[in-house]
């Protein structure tokens, strides 16, 4: 078997690839082309019909749908009038004469029909028929006499038990009384209220039969149509007309005794007043013979350009690859010479084309191997050296803060010896100042840590000042115990130190404010300096919600930012200003977001 599978390997891969190409063409293009068309044309009649088939359902629903909406309409303005209370009152009086009749008809009667005909368009017409022989026959009213009681749909309307009723009749033609003319209505009885039942009352709306006939020839391309009643009969169809004249009664549809499958039966509706009612559709076979004609005909030409177009393409396809691949291996000869050249073409994207790129990758990174390796031994020095210039700069700053205290330390011994006392005081709290600073590890302090680092800067800046400067606080002892952000305060107290206060005359005061308020820790720092203008403080507060730091406003802008990263969108940031009234900046946190120490007590100061 092994033997066998390779001298077939070797067979294959011993044939030219134009002769491939025809192979591949003939038997993976040629042979299923045919072989498709067969099967498609051997069912094609079947798909056709399954079409025609959807059609015949949509055109059918289609036309049962309109007819159903014309006689719903019909009902729904029975109904309407069946309940109209004025109605039954002036059909119930009794009219001393004419004249009293017509002084009623002309202010109530005239209209009131007459009224639901635009909107309703399948109506021809509606007639109320009441015993009540004090009205004048005419019109829209007419009076019960005994050729309306000899007539058949009274007879029927009449007989029936049900309210409404949908019959389908034929009248006698005026001008020829032996013969008689098609008829659709809505027949009911008006006995709504009982205190208007003196005379008897019958509405019947006539339905428009050619708004029907348009329906059922609208549909004649795909059905012939028939509209039967519940008795079996035929009340329209394309043949028969809406018009015709005929002494003959509604003929009977023979086909539902055995109706066949090309005979298609759907309800006309579900109520009761339509009950037996059908719309019945019988196919025509000559639109599918056309249709599978067409189809046949399509495939025939569809078969003899597909293989022109196959013919052609499979020659181009044979020279794009016969080239490129040419091209390949002439290159890879040169590499095996130790020529690294690139190939020079228009590659494509197939799988040819991936090989081309790939081996122009290839050379490409050999023929650059050499630099590569030299700018990573550069990299590798510049990485020792930033390494060793961490470290030195490591080391200095462990031994600046050092040094910084030995020297307050010495200065605070002279000051000491010397009854400096202020200055004294101050050099304390530079140095507590400065210790704090660097044993916090915590992000989060207590505010009582916040509020004493503050003071300690504060007496420094009061220092600096003297008589012109001076602060107050007023922070509430509940609020002491909450967490906040290290460094949230101390930014702000600064600003006011630097831009609020150094260029006004006379006392400057900064506030600072803290309490639970709205369950909320609300923290106010206000000065009383020069304040800013509206185009200066909008471009603060553009420079703090700008997502590109600036350079400018670095301390608020911090604050709000890692106020922000600890409380997302929770916390109120917000800045007030006015030229020479100070300005007061205020954030808020919620209680809920923040950690308590419990049981704290309020500290004060070392």
């Amino acid at each position: 078997m092994k033997l066998r599978r390779f001298r077939y390997g070797n067979v294959v891969n011993d044939i030219p690839l134009n002769y491939k190409f025809f192979l591949i063409y003939l038997v993976g293009v040629l042979l299923p082309i045919m072989v498709t068309n067969l099967v498609f044309l051997d069912r094609i009649t079947d798909l056709i019909k399954s079409r025609e088939q959807q059609n015949l359902e949509i055109s059918l629903e289609r036309a049962r749908k309109d007819l159903h909406d014309y006689i719903e309409g019909g009902v729904a303005v029975s109904y309407t009038l069946s309940t109209d209370k004025n109605l039954y009152e002036m059909l119930d009086r009794t009219y001393t004469d004419s004249i009293d009749f017509y002084s009623t008809f002309n202010e109530q009667l005239r209209d009131r029909m007459n009224s639901y005909m635009p909107v309703n368009n399948q109506i021809e017409r509606i007639t109320v028929f009441t015993s009540n022989h004090s009205i004048d026959s005419g019109g829209n009213y007419q009076v019960i006499d005994p050729a309306v009681r000899r007539s058949g749909w009274y007879k029927r309307a009449k007989a029936s038990t049900i309210p409404v009723n949908v019959l389908a009749y034929r009248t006698t033609d005026s001008n020829n009384s032996s013969a008689s003319i098609p008829a659709l209505s809505i027949i009911q009885p008006m006995h709504y209220y009982e205190s208007y039942d003196h005379y008897e009352k019958l509405l019947r709306i006539d339905l428009d039969l050619s708004e029907i006939y348009d329906v059922i020839i609208r549909e004649k391309d795909y059905l012939s149509l028939y509209l039967v009643n519940g008795q079996d009969q035929i009340v329209m169809s394309a043949d028969s007309g809406y018009q015709r004249v005929t002494e003959e009664p509604y003929p009977q549809f023979k086909a539902l005794e055995n109706p066949g499958p090309d005979v298609h039966i759907v309800p006309l509706g579900s109520a009761v007043y339509l009950k037996g009612w059908r719309i019945i559709g019988i196919t025509q076979n000559e639109r599918i013979s056309q249709a599978v004609l067409e189809i046949q005909m399509y495939a025939g030409l569809l078969a003899a350009i597909v293989t022109l177009l196959t013919s052609v393409f499979i020659y181009v396809m044979l020279r794009s690859y016969n080239y490129r691949v040419k091209r390949l291996a002439r290159h890879m000869q040169k590499v095996t010479n130790e020529k690294f050249e690139l190939i020079r073409m228009d590659e494509g994207r197939d799988e040819i084309g991936g090989l081309i790129r790939n081996f122009n990758i290839m050379t490409g990174r050999m023929h650059s191997l050499i630099n590569d390796v030299y700018k990573l031994e550069i990299q590798s020095k510049n990485l020792e050296m930033e390494r060793v210039r961490a470290e030195l700069n490591f080391l200095q700053s462990q031994m600046n803060p050092h040094f910084l205290f030995n020297t307050l330390n010495a200065i605070l011994v002279v000051c000491t010896k010397n009854n400096y006392s202020d200055v004294t005081d101050i050099i304390k709290s530079l140095s507590k100042l400065l210790r704090r600073l660097l044993s916090w590890k915590e992000d989060m302090v207590s505010l009582a840590e916040e509020m004493q680092f503050i003071d300690m800067y504060l007496k420094i800046e009061k220092f600096r000042f003297r008589d012109k400067f001076d602060y107050r606080f007023d922070i509430e002892e509940g609020a002491l115990g909450y967490k906040i952000p290290k460094l949230s305060m101390q930014p702000l107290v600064e600003n006011s130190c630097k831009h609020g206060l150094q260029r006004i005359e006379g006392l400057g005061i900064i506030e600072v404010k803290a309490a639970v308020a709205d369950q909320r820790l609300q923290i106010t720092v206000s000065d009383n300096g020069k304040g800013m203008d509206p185009e200066q403080l909008k471009a603060l507060l553009a420079s703090i919600h700008d997502e590109v730091s600036s350079g400018q406003n670095i301390g608020i802008r911090n604050v709000f930012r890692r106020l922000e990263l600890n409380y997302a969108d929770q916390v109120r940031f917000d800045v007030a200003s006015a030229p020479n009234q100070g300005t007061v900046v205020t954030f808020g946190i919620p209680l809920r977001l923040l950690e308590r120490i419990p049981e704290f007590g309020k500290e004060t100061g070392e």
